[in-house]
């Protein structure tokens, strides 16, 4: 994924844009949009309460609430994914429910087939090789046999996904499926794991343009990065039983400056949050 510049400048406003118009997916409850849906000021504010703003602790998660926003907006818009588990409002609402995957999303398949999605979202100031261990680390995490089970309870359990699946004979599949009592390894083949890696980048801090250059330029460092990030995943994690049925997507997007970014977000989540 990739921004675009006007006057020379990267559209910082036109990315907080994106942010903000997506942010009601992963804030609020199914219920909570479609009674604001024609409140735009009213659901940005209400949005804006359910932040954990654990940016402002300087700790190593700053960002992670603007990364897994982005995440829901490329799961929407690009997999036209159902936000069956609307994270940040879960986190914020109910602490012990919500650890795990930072995106939860089913795809109806086919009009009467699922696949289930569980993503991760980091923002980082670097993705070489330094930092790739650590979200290898918090993919593995998200495979184990009981963190998936926790993840396919809160989806059977929240009312969103009754909201969202009209389909009641498709709806009761997916919950039939998702039962603690199902052997994990069943879900497996129904299973993608897309990792949104939100990242400062020196070659975008250079740009003045969406050039053809600029974009052969990021096409051949991001498959680098690739390679390298999926040779480490396989190394550490393919001794996962049925680790070949999992469906992996690697999502790269580059920013120019990370703190910009952070700081503009935090002001205007303030904003919305005080008012």
């Amino acid at each position: 994924m990739i921004n675009n510049f006007e006057d020379k400048e990267w559209r910082y406003n036109h990315f907080q844009n994106f942010i903000w118009d997506n942010i009601a997916e992963t804030s609020l409850s199914h219920k909570e949009r479609e009674s604001l849906v024609n409140n735009h000021h009213s659901l940005l504010t209400y949005a804006a309460k359910n932040l954990r703003l654990s940016d402002k602790s300087g700790d190593i998660s700053k960002g992670s609430e603007i990364a897994e926003i982005i995440l829901y907006a490329i799961m929407k818009h690009h997999f036209k994914a159902l936000p069956v588990v609307p994270k940040i409002f879960y986190k914020q609402n109910a602490q012990d429910n919500a650890k795990g995957a930072d995106s939860v999303h089913i795809i109806i398949e086919n009009g009467n087939d699922f696949s289930i999605w569980f993503g991760e979202a980091k923002f980082y100031n670097s993705i070489e090789d330094a930092r790739l261990a650590e979200i290898i680390t918090s993919v593995e995490n998200s495979l184990l046999t009981d963190k998936l089970k926790k993840e396919n309870s809160i989806i059977t359990n929240v009312s969103d996904i009754d909201s969202l699946i009209g389909d009641e004979k498709l709806r009761n599949e997916i919950k039939t499926s998702l039962s603690p009592r199902e052997s994990i390894d069943l879900i497996k083949p129904k299973l993608h794991i897309p990792i949104l890696l939100l990242h400062e980048c020196e070659i975008t801090q250079k740009q003045t343009s969406l050039s053809d250059d600029y974009k052969i330029e990021m096409i051949n460092y991001h498959k680098n990065r690739a390679e390298a990030f999926f040779s480490k995943q396989i190394n550490k994690l393919g001794a996962i039983p049925h680790y070949s049925e999992i469906k992996f997507h690697l999502v790269l997007f580059p920013v120019p400056l990370k703190k910009t970014i952070v700081d503009r977000f935090i002001s205007i989540a303030d904003f919305y949050k005080n008012s």
